[in-house]
């Protein structure tokens, strides 16, 4: 197969296109054409042209992984099932994750560590920061650690409890209510029933 002409791309930093005389455009990166010596005129052998085509997947998946990682913190779990769905295989994924993970741009120890403390400023609990690891595919040896961030539950339910309460005396209505609303935020029963205590109100047991 013979190269048409190369170019670099106007509209990719990096990106290189190589047109073939078939009127395929192979979208490669500069790494590429300097490994294969890649010029105009050039004729590549099927051999050849399916090492190039391979390479330049996994580079391009590579700089896809890069992108993601740079516009937002992901677990490893997450940039590979990202990539899977932009059209990356499960090879190309995993390999553009290993990169990333043996240059340190992702961490999935400290993507746990920062996912736990967001859910702590967000004034949730430690079964809610625990849905949120295993929604983000973080592996489960890390979450241990990664619950260490959160600040102390007592603290943060007396914290919301005064805050809503303002000095008033609930009814049993309200008191359902804000029970309720610091379940759903990842709190246990018996640390919200303590804290009820601590303001002077008891809870029935469930």
């Amino acid at each position: 197969m013979r190269i048409e002409r190369v170019e670099l791309s106007r509209h990719r930093r990096g990106r290189v296109l190589v047109f073939l005389e078939d009127g395929v455009c192979l979208k490669i990166t500069e790494q590429e054409l300097l490994d294969f010596g890649l010029r105009a005129g050039d004729r590549l052998d099927e051999a050849a042209l399916a090492r190039l085509k391979e390479a330049a997947g996994i580079s391009n998946v590579k700089v896809t992984a890069a992108d993601l990682v740079g516009k937002r913190a992901m677990s490893r779990h997450e940039l590979e099932k990202k990539l899977r769905e932009k059209g990356a295989s499960q090879t190309e994924a995993r390999y553009a994750a290993e990169w990333l993970e043996a240059i340190g741009a992702i961490d999935d120890r400290d993507y746990a560590a920062l996912l736990v403390r967001h859910c702590g400023q967000m004034g949730w609990g430690p079964a809610r920061a625990r849905e949120k690891l295993r929604e983000k595919g973080v592996p489960r040896e890390l979450w241990d650690e990664a619950l260490e961030e959160l600040p102390e539950a007592a603290g943060e339910i007396d914290v919301f409890l005064t805050g809503k309460l303002r000095g008033r005396t609930p009814d049993q209505r309200e008191k359902k209510r804000l029970t309720d609303a610091l379940l759903r935020r990842g709190f246990s029963w018996g640390d919200v029933k303590a804290a009820w205590s601590r303001q002077g109100q008891e809870l029935p047991e469930m």
